[in-house]
């Protein structure tokens, strides 16, 4: 294809991406159903359950606007050839592909952040504040972005140094090289997430001794799980939402509670919830899922060099001549297709995961104190009841609430 062409194509997908996202989240909220289900009406009280909807309404909106304003500013700049004209710009002050591709990009990613900003404050400060979630002060706001800048300028720095390096010493098959090194990256930062990536913005705190713990300690010793990190995260500090995560791999696995779960809820049905994430680790979810994104990574480092290979794409962008990081802001958008099929996939095979962790808790520990725990989750989190069929196929990870209950009721 020639550059003209290229340059429609990749219109056509931003296009196509904003209209097809802004519909389905349409349907997904007119699909809410005026009456509370029988087994959750002990619990979603009418107020709640309005309040739930405008809660979804409100930032439904906030989210509309932001993305089209994103969405009209990425248009306007593949047509009016902005992208060309900012590495222009770059080039005339830095020689080198490595900082000519990190000022691209850097310049990109502060100005989508200052775009965002007003829009995660109000989302923020208003709308989490008006319906009692937020918990986060300006200054923890101000010093999460600092943080988070920090995190991109040395991961993405180091991966874009790394995915020249290999561009440049292997004009053919870098693929592999490129797929080899993300997989260890993703091996590492699975391991050491809780040592290392969440101390950045949470204090993690090991679980005091007291009968909650005993309680964990001895389901541990039931199923044969070895467990040595009970970890209290403090999410309070942000929102008054709960939930709680399991990371690492053999003697580095850690389980995390967040402290709102901890003040909601009863010691049965934490250990529930617990007994649900060490489901994941029996069922071998946690493995079979890396083994996945490590798959997934290695197509999209194959197609990556077949687009890097195009020439014609820089000139779709504005340039004259084939430039690393413009190709791989083209490709970012040429990937989306298959990336929403094979995030479709993902989140079919993780629904499956979680019908089967609910099931391990269920069998092990109690269905029961697992189904009163998640029907406090979702009230307290205003969550919704009756997403659409579609939005969920296409976006939940987890099965709708309605669905898990039925399921352990079984």
């Amino acid at each position: 294809m020639n550059s003209e062409n290229w340059l429609y194509l990749i219109i056509s997908l931003v296009v196509f991406n904003y209209i097809f996202s802004t519909v389905l989240n349409f349907i997904n909220n007119k699909y809410w159903k005026d009456e509370i289900p029988p087994i959750m009406q002990d619990y979603y009280k009418k107020d709640n359950y309005i309040k739930a909807k405008k809660y979804a309404k409100e930032k439904g909106q906030i989210n509309l606007i932001s993305s089209t304003l994103s969405t009209l500013i990425t248009l306007l700049f593949l047509v009016f050839k902005g992208y060309g004209f900012l590495n222009i710009l770059i080039s005339n002050y830095y020689e080198t592909p490595f900082l000519q591709s990190s000022m691209f990009f850097l310049s990109l990613f502060v100005l989508s952040d200052l775009i965002s900003i007003p829009f995660s404050c109000y989302n923020t400060f208003v709308i989490e504040e008006k319906y009692g979630f937020n918990k986060m002060t300006v200054k923890t706001f101000i010093f999460d972005k600092i943080k988070s800048y920090l995190l991109t300028i040395i991961l993405g720095g180091a991966l874009l140094y790394g995915a020249l390096f290999l561009v440049n010493i292997l004009e053919n098959g870098f693929w592999f090289s490129l797929w080899l090194s993300l997989s260890i990256l993703m091996l590492l930062i699975n391991m050491f997430y809780a040592d290392i990536i969440v101390p950045i913005f949470n204090k993690l705190k090991p679980l005091k001794s007291g009968s909650l713990r005993e309680k964990i300690e001895q389901y541990s010793q039931k199923v044969g799980y070895s467990l040595k990190n009970i970890y209290v995260i403090d999410g309070s500090k942000r929102s008054s939402k709960a939930n709680a995560f399991f990371s690492g791999l053999g003697p580095r696995k850690t389980i995390a509670l967040y402290d709102t779960l901890i003040t909601n809820h009863t010691e049965e049905e934490l250990v529930a919830v617990l007994a649900h994430e060490v489901g994941h680790y029996k069922k071998k979810h946690i493995v079979t899922s890396l083994i996945l994104t490590i798959l997934q990574l290695g197509l999209m480092s194959f197609l990556l060099e077949i687009c890097l290979k195009q020439n014609e794409i820089s000139k779709a962008l504005g340039e004259n001549e084939q430039v690393f990081h413009l190709g791989l802001l083209a490709f970012t958008i040429l990937y989306s297709p298959i990336g929403t099929i094979l995030s479709v996939l993902m989140n079919i095979n993780s629904r499956k995961n979680e019908f089967e962790a609910d099931n391990y808790a269920k069998e092990t520990y109690s269905g029961d104190s697992l189904s009163l725990a998640l029907k406090k989750l979702s009230v307290d989190n205003l969550s919704n009841l009756y997403p659409h069929p579609f939005y969920t196929f296409l976006h939940y990870s987890h099965p709708p609430l309605l669905h898990r209950l039925e399921a352990l009721s079984e």
